[in-house]
């Protein structure tokens, strides 16, 4: 090995754990959207579009509400990534904007008479059930749609704020730095909110038949 060999080999594990550092591949692909890259929006987009879809239809209850919504979101973030002030990170930003635009959303919805915390809005149990992998077998398969159809409609009953705070939290496994991050609010209060709301579902869930 050269003098220089064992040096070199640690200089090559330090640039592998940069690369491997979620922080530092996040701001090399916000250097490259703020530049305009048009490959690095599609690989923003192909990253977070199925948290972000996800999280907008637990807020909203409506599949095409959800996805109409997630494009509107991406654009808002294409034409204001340059103001981002790196205040959090941007995968934080992101549900930050979507928790604005779903609860915008809503109020828009209620005032048109179509909002869905109170009246669900009958997802279809194959609908619920999407997703990859092999699939169960079909009495599992529709034991597993129904649950989640079941859960579905408690959270729909929920009032926003509650409803956001267990579909970051219990859904999407947020942290409670990063939900504070997204909702602005003390740590001290999303905790005694979650905790709120955690109680009305259990309360809901039991009234629903399973």
């Amino acid at each position: 090995m050269s003098p220089g060999g064992v040096l070199d080999v640690g200089q090559q594990a330090l640039a592998s754990e940069a690369l491997a550092d979620p922080r530092r591949e996040e701001q090399a692909l916000l250097v490259r959207l703020r530049r305009g890259d048009p490959e690095a929006f599609e690989s923003l987009v192909h990253q977070h579009q199925d948290r972000l879809y996800d999280f907008c239809f637990r807020m909203l209850g409506d599949r095409e509400e959800a996805h109409d919504l997630v494009q509107e979101i991406f654009v808002s973030v294409h034409q204001n990534v340059r103001r981002f002030r790196e205040d959090a990170r941007l995968s934080t930003w992101l549900f930050r904007i979507s928790k604005n635009q779903c609860l915008n959303r809503l109020k828009y919805l209620q005032r048109r008479g179509r909002g869905r915390s109170d009246v669900f809005d009958e997802v279809s149990a194959a609908a619920i059930a999407e997703g990859g992998g092999a699939p169960p077998q079909p009495d599992a398969a529709l034991e597993a749609a129904r649950e989640r159809a079941r859960v579905q409609r408690a959270i729909s009953q929920l009032d926003p704020d509650a409803r956001m705070l267990v579909a970051l939290r219990d859904i999407e496994g947020l942290s409670y730095d990063e939900i504070v991050d997204i909702t602005e609010l003390p740590e001290g209060t999303v905790k005694s909110r979650l905790h709120r709301a955690r109680e009305k579902l259990a309360d809901l869930l039991g009234r629903f038949e399973p």
